[in-house]
């Protein structure tokens, strides 16, 4: 068969002319109809309904046969371009007029020509512009793409970290590589699982969760490998395991470094041949799985600890991931903030809430030990407990508040601002009054306790009436 035969053609360009010239028709064809879909109209309205059911490439106007004067042909050209932004645009006209060319380029047509009109030059003009207008498209598609986006498969982020993670979950999407996701607890590790298994082949197959450090070994162990019916005491029915319910698709397993050595030792086997055996079973059954496994532990210092089986870590350490933690991140809070915001007043039906721009900058500075799940669990407890839209500096709680340089600055100078002298003179009073009480009044030993000259601990004092002459 011969391929360039069937290889597609390509469409041709989409071009309407507005004109109620009938001189203008039958050179319009003669020229243009064999390279484009051309359609003739002669009312605005023709052409707005055309624009309805389809997508014109470029549009050559007529100035003069829409209205009295040429005027209602640019107020055309300007609403065409306010609404197709892409259009090629062409204006037409008997007028020899300067102004109206200059509305015409005002109004951003692309070409401008003045009757008698040679169409084989339009033809020739025409193809240029609709060539550098496909140029720019596609370069701001381009630019479009080269863009970071602030959410990634459920992730939300800018920041370079997060670019890197992004890149490293495109990278091993497609694949059947063995995953280990490492990072501090609450950075979201599940959610990058989640994302490597919505780009991959497996997307619609299971999905199997463990966290297999919220059960007990005993628990996990029949969890995991899932047992026949009477096995053990409660073992009322057969029961397929997670990892058997994985078959065809993904298992994590979350907090891996949790997991006994005894069963370290059995997932090892089963992740060499590739086959489970239920608890009270006799045969092992062959599964097909991806493996990916999550930790916040040091698995190296567990591994020389002898805490964890060395066979096994090579096993599930072929492709780390690392998930920076959130004071990484910059640039990501407001991101974040936004996003559980716009989540918890719509799960709570509360009209929309914000941050003050104070709030934002404390949020910013604090190191956030319990990472993205900390900062959503006090976003969602800030859209219940805070009446009204603004979230402000005395609803943050006093962890944060005590670790801000921010928040120590707006509640040292309130909205309202402070009187200086006063709040000078009572700093002063009260370190005078403290260092004579731990003197027991004695002027002298206090200057020494507040390091200044006697004379001055006698000029204060007499300032502020404080202590006996």
């Amino acid at each position: 068969m011969n391929r360039a035969a069937t290889r597609p053609q390509p469409v041709p360009p989409a071009v309407a002319i507005i004109t109620t010239d009938e001189q203008v028709g039958p050179e319009a064809v003669q020229y243009l109809d064999g390279g484009y879909q051309l359609q003739m109209f002669q009312a605005w309205e023709e052409l707005l309904a055309a624009l309805q059911q389809q997508s014109l490439d470029a549009i050559l106007l007529d100035l003069d046969t829409l209205g009295e004067s040429s005027d209602a042909g640019v107020a055309a050209l300007r609403e065409l371009r306010s609404n197709h932004p892409d259009l090629v645009l062409v204006a037409m006209t008997r007028s020899n007029s300067r102004s109206l060319r200059l509305k015409a380029m005002e109004a951003t047509a692309d070409e401008y020509f003045v009757a008698p009109i040679e169409f084989q030059e339009v033809q020739i003009i025409l193809a240029r512009a609709l060539e550098k207008r496909l140029a720019e498209i596609e370069y701001r598609s381009r630019k479009d793409k080269e863009v970071p986006q602030p959410s990634f498969c459920g992730l939300i982020g800018l920041s370079e970290p997060m670019q890197r993670v992004y890149e490293a979950i495109r990278r091993v999407a497609g694949s059947t590589s063995t995953i280990l996701i490492r990072g501090e607890s609450g950075t979201g590790k599940e959610l990058v699982a989640r994302a490597i298994v919505a780009m991959s082949p497996r997307k619609e197959k299971p999905f199997i969760s463990l966290n297999c450090a919220a059960l007990p070994d005993n628990l996990i162990e029949a969890e995991l490998f899932g047992h026949e019916k009477g096995a053990f005491t409660d073992a009322r029915a057969a029961r397929a395991g997670h990892i058997e319910m994985a078959d065809g698709g993904t298992l994590f397993l979350d907090e891996i470094a949790t997991l006994g050595l005894s069963l370290q030792s059995k997932l090892l086997r089963v992740l060499e041949e590739r086959a489970v055996q239920r608890i009270g079973g006799k045969t092992p059954k062959k599964i097909d799985f991806r493996l990916i496994t999550a930790t916040n532990e040091e698995l190296e210092e567990l591994v020389q600890a002898g805490r964890f089986r060395e066979d096994l870590y090579y096993r599930i350490h072929v492709v780390p991931i690392m998930l920076p933690p959130l004071r990484d991140r910059e640039g990501d809070i407001p991101l974040l903030v936004d996003h559980f915001l716009r989540r918890y007043c719509a799960a709570n039906k509360v009209e929309p809430k914000r941050v003050e721009p104070e709030v934002m900058a404390i949020l910013e500075e604090d190191s956030w030990p319990g990472n993205v799940r900390e900062l959503e669990n006090l976003v969602q407890r800030l859209v219940l407990m805070v009446d009204g839209q603004a979230i402000k500096v005395n609803h943050l709680p006093q962890r944060i508040l005590y670790n801000s340089t921010t928040s120590q600055e707006s509640l040292l100078i309130p909205e309202g601002g402070v009187n200086f002298d006063q709040e000078i003179s009572r700093i002063e009073v009260a370190y005078l009054t403290a260092a004579l009480r731990r003197t027991e009044g004695s002027k002298i030993a206090a200057a020494r306790l507040l390091q200044m000259d006697k004379q001055k601990m006698h000029y204060l004092c007499r300032k502020y009436q404080i202590g006996r002459d």
